[in-house]
């Protein structure tokens, strides 16, 4: 799996990071995402699918 993150489409809701917070961060400014880990384990992976399925701007895409 590959994580990429495109924060000129975020809004700052924050589910990336509540639900997989070893993946994704937010930046203390904007509140906009980072992303921590483009190689999730496979441990945290259905956490990343998770918080990419709950993104309300589609911000979060991933590649298998």
């Amino acid at each position: 799996m590959r994580v990429a993150v495109r924060p000129e489409l975020c809004c700052s809701s924050g589910m990336c990071l509540l639900n997989a917070p070893e993946v994704f961060d937010q930046t203390d400014e904007e509140g906009t995402v980072v992303l921590l880990a483009p190689h999730p384990s496979p441990e945290q992976r259905g956490a990343v699918r998770q918080a990419a399925s709950l993104c309300p701007v589609g911000a979060i895409e991933i590649k298998e």
